[in-house]
């Protein structure tokens, strides 16, 4: 580990016998140093975050949009760091930590470069577009330095209120395993107003229009439902052997993406889980949750609270205390100052790979074996 990171592990120490305000003082100082790649929503989400988290402190910033920039200043103050808008910047200067944010199309790419720089990365779930992005990422993340520390953008990993849930599974008192799972991401999206528009033909406007073309977005189920798909392979235990599953347009007229689909995944051991996902809900209505079926109750998760169905009418329920990202962030920057690595680069991109699994049998309209995916 570098001087700097040994330094920080002693003002951490030091805090036990100084008096309070010098504490306070010396964390300030200790706090992970942060760059962002990309302003756009969850990045510029990502630079509130850290306005709250005394382990880190937002220094640089870079995208290539001045909109982008502009609308993340009406979010969160970015008085007093460096923005540029070539991420090369920020990659060579000398932040701890990158957070990507950038565009689902380029995270192969910018998870590569930010390798290279050497620094602690938090990427953006899905690890990528598509099936070569993904195997890439995977490929890259298993070879990385073992003392980086590496966490994908999937926060129902860290919430409080998962782990509450997952540990009561792991404990055996409600079953031995989980018999059947179902996931339900119901949200809104387009309406079918919007006018069609021509697939891009060059950078400027592949990046403009990268949410409604699947080479770039990644389809729905790769970008969006991905989460509960990582929840299906934690909660599981395994990721799944094979999958079939259908989808449509019933309402999106622009780009190429589907707006509703249905996937079951086989884990094998008599294990099934179904997911379904649609963006066509009104405004209004949103409904994300995942639940586990097992001998002696039922299992719910969600990133606002966990329950357990333990009888007819007898439900035990507890509430997230906060967005479940600032779990996310906590636990990252606490390994980097705690000098306790982990790298779930591989796990990320198995997420992904199971989302697009799940495509490529709605795609071919059969099922689809693990194996056949991976060869393909």
């Amino acid at each position: 580990m570098n001087t700097k990171s040994i330094t920080r592990r002693g003002l951490i120490r030091s805090t036990a016998v100084m008096p309070f305000a010098a504490a306070a003082g010396s964390a300030a100082n200790s706090a992970v140093t942060v760059g962002i790649i990309g302003l756009g929503g969850r990045g510029s989400s990502h630079a509130r975050h850290l306005a709250s988290l005394p382990q880190a402190k937002l220094v640089s910033v870079a995208d290539v949009s001045d909109a982008s920039i502009e609308r993340a200043r009406e979010k969160v103050s970015l008085d007093g760091v460096k923005i540029h808008k070539d991420l090369n910047d920020v990659l060579a200067s000398d932040v701890d930590a990158l957070i990507i944010a950038t565009p689902v199309y380029m995270h192969p790419d910018h998870f590569e470069l930010a390798l290279k720089s050497g620094k602690h990365i938090y990427i953006e779930k899905p690890a990528a577009a598509d099936l070569a992005g993904a195997k890439k990422v995977m490929r890259l993340a298993d070879a990385a330095p073992r003392h980086l520390n590496i966490t994908f953008g999937y926060q129902q990993r860290h919430g409080k209120v998962y782990h509450a849930a997952k540990n009561l599974i792991d404990s055996g008192s409600i079953g031995s395993k989980v018999n059947l799972a179902h996931s339900h991401f119901l949200k809104s999206g387009m309406t079918g107003k919007e006018p069609a528009r021509p697939a891009p033909t060059n950078e400027k406007e592949q990046l403009e229009q990268w949410k409604i073309w699947r080479a770039t977005y990644g389809e729905i189920i790769t970008e969006t439902f991905c989460h509960n798909i990582d929840c299906l392979n934690w909660f599981i235990g395994s990721r799944p052997q094979k999958a079939i599953g259908t989808g449509g347009r019933a309402v999106m007229k622009v780009g190429d993406l589907l707006d509703h689909l249905n996937v079951t995944f086989d884990y094998g051991n008599d294990t099934q889980a179904n997911l379904v996902g649609s963006y066509l809900s009104p405004s209004f209505y949103r409904e994300v949750y995942e639940r586990y079926f097992l001998d002696g109750g039922v299992v719910e998760t969600a990133r606002g609270y966990w329950k357990y169905h333990r009888g007819r009418n007898d439900i035990v329920e507890e509430k997230s205390p906060h967005d479940i990202t600032i779990d996310a962030l906590e636990e990252f920057f606490g390994r980097i100052l705690d000098d306790k690595p982990a790298n779930t680069g591989v796990r990320g991109a198995e997420s992904t790979l199971t989302a697009l699994l799940g495509q490529m049998a709605i795609d071919r309209k059969e099922e689809v074996t693990w194996d056949e995916m991976m060869a393909s």
